[in-house]
């Protein structure tokens, strides 16, 4: 592991704004009321990398906590290091495997759901991991509360039309779908957010798929 990798780890572990693994358990169902101290609803971004859409979504919804979940820390460092800098104080970081999120998170507990350019999984083999695929969505189906959003934001199309295929094979319920979302009439403040590999991807003329759907 390098240098940097290793500073990293360290100064994360002194970072009030991250929770690593067993240290976000106590705060299930409690998010609002311990960790941030209101009564505010909770989004999280999943695999949230550098964590770009987490805290750029805090500075436009001040009235909302965001929770950013990656495994990797030294990815995780770069955001919650820019929170902190800039006080903003409804953004936290979980430092987890997501396959583990019910551990930490209580039936209803979680408003939104974002998902912004994940690892598509291509392989066959690799199915079970893609964060669309059937265990996940049973996972998300049980933290949100009814008629709770999924966002889907991604520059691989194949990932998108497996997504697209699992909301019709599952009848959940569609809101938005395009293939091209900045062609689109939908991309808003929210939806123009880019994060550093989005920002590659348009820069190589690359089409972004967004979908955005619930459960009921």
């Amino acid at each position: 592991m390098g240098k940097d990798k290793l500073k990293r780890f360290a100064e994360i572990a002194t970072f009030s704004n991250v929770l690593e693994l067993d240290a976000g358990k106590p705060l299930k169902s409690k998010w609002s009321n311990d960790f941030f101290k209101n009564n505010h609803p909770v989004v999280l971004e999943l695999a949230c990398g550098k964590g770009e859409y987490t805290v750029n979504l805090a500075r436009l919804f001040p009235e909302k906590n965001f929770v950013g979940i990656d495994y990797k820390g030294n990815r995780i460092w770069r955001g919650a290091k820019t929170a902190l800098e800039d006080d903003i104080v409804n953004v936290a970081f979980l430092r987890i495997q997501i396959e583990t999120m019910l551990d930490y998170f209580d039936p209803g507990e979680i408003d939104e759901i974002w998902i912004t350019f994940p690892d598509p999984q291509p392989q066959l083999s690799r199915e079970k991991k893609r964060l669309t695929s059937p265990r996940f969505l049973e996972k998300y189906k049980q933290v949100l509360k009814p008629g709770g959003f999924v966002n889907l934001k991604t520059d691989n199309d194949g990932l998108y039309a497996y997504t697209a295929e699992k909301i019709g094979e599952f009848g959940l319920k569609l809101h938005i779908k395009t293939e091209d979302l900045y062609l689109s009439a939908h991309a808003d403040e929210v939806l123009s957010i880019k994060t550093y590999y989005e920002k590659k991807y348009l820069k190589g003329n690359k089409n972004i798929n967004y979908l955005k759907f619930s459960f009921e």
